[in-house]
C-alpha cells in the first residue's frame, strides 16, 4: 500500500478538527514559501544599485553618456494622483560627489520663486533625501525648482522633530553644480522639465559614510511635487505621513 493511499484512509476517518489542522498545515507549507518570495521581492525593489563613475558637466537635460549606463527609476504618485504624469530618475556616483537626474512629464510649469533657500517645496520641485547612517538622526535634503533654483539643507530629527540647516561657508568645493530645462513642443506647448544636479561629498561633511565606498549602503529617498491643479506627490518608497519618514526611505548600494 503506497504512502499516499494510507494518507487518504486515516484522513477519512480522522476527526474534524485533525482534518482542519492537516488542511491548515499544508497551506502552510504551499503559502510561507510563496510570501517569502513576494517579500524578497519587494525588498529587491527597495534597493538601488549605484554605478561608479568619472565626473562630467551638469547640462540638466542628461547629454552625457555617462548616463546610458543606467536605467531609469521609475517615482510612484502618492497623494492626490489625478492627471498622473510620469517621473523618472537616473543616479551616479564619483569620487567627488553623488549625481542625479530626473525627467518630469509636465504640462504647466509652476514656478514663481526666484531665489536659492526659498521655501521650493510649495511650488514645482524635485527633491532627494540621503540619510547615510541609520545610527545617526541626520540626513542631508536637496530641492531643485524647475527654474533652477536650490535648496540644499541638513536635517535633525529629533523625537520625531525635524528642522533644515543651512550649509556655512557654502562655497568653492562645497557647492552643488545643478542644471534644468523646461521641454517644449513645436507648438510653444510646455510637455515636461529635467533637472540635473551633482552634491559633493565636501558638502556633506560630517555625516558618517561619505565618500561611499564599493559595498558602501545609504538609506535614501527621491520625489517630486506638482502643483498644476492638486497637488500630487510622487516617491521612490511608499511614505505614510511626509518626505521626512526616514525609516521607510529605501536602500542605495554603491558598486
Amino acid at each position: 500500500m503506497t504512502i499516499s493511499i494510507r494518507l487518504q484512509k486515516i484522513f477519512a476517518y480522522a476527526p474534524e478538527a485533525i482534518k482542519a489542522g492537516f488542511i491548515t498545515f499544508m497551506c502552510l507549507c504551499v503559502g510561507f514559501p510563496l510570501m517569502l518570495h513576494a517579500q524578497n521581492d519587494m525588498n529587491k525593489s527597495n534597493v538601488l544599485q549605484i554605478n561608479p563613475t568619472d565626473d562630467f558637466e551638469i547640462t540638466g537635460q542628461g547629454t552625457n553618456q555617462a548616463w546610458e549606463q543606467v536605467d531609469w527609476v521609475k517615482l510612484n504618485p502618492l497623494r492626490n494622483p489625478g492627471e498622473v504624469y510620469d517621473t523618472q530618475v537616473k543616479v551616479l556616483y564619483s569620487s567627488q560627489g553623488i549625481y542625479f537626474l530626473f525627467q518630469c512629464q509636465d504640462k504647466v510649469i509652476t514656478s514663481t520663486l526666484r531665489e536659492d533657500f526659498a521655501d521650493l517645496y510649495n511650488e514645482d520641485v524635485i527633491e532627494v533625501f540621503l540619510w547615510t547612517d541609520e545610527a545617526q538622526p541626520i540626513y542631508f535634503e536637496y530641492e531643485l525648482s524647475p527654474h533652477n533654483y536650490e535648496l540644499p539643507i541638513l536635517v535633525p530629527k529629533i523625537s520625531n522633530s525635524f528642522m533644515g540647516w543651512r550649509p556655512w561657508h557654502y562655497e568653492g568645493d562645497r557647492r552643488t553644480r545643478h542644471a534644468t530645462h523646461i521641454k517644449k513642443s513645436n507648438t510653444g506647448e510646455v510637455t515636461g522639465w529635467s533637472g540635473e544636479f551633482f552634491i559633493p561629498y565636501q558638502l556633506m561633511k560630517p555625516l558618517n559614510n561619505v565618500p561611499p565606498k564599493p559595498g558602501t549602503v545609504w538609506r535614501a529617498n527621491m520625489y517630486r511635487i506638482d502643483y498644476d491643479k492638486d497637488t500630487v506627490w510622487w516617491a521612490w518608497q511608499p511614505i505614510v505621513n511626509n518626505f521626512h519618514d526616514n525609516e521607510l526611505f529605501g536602500t542605495f548600494e554603491f558598486k
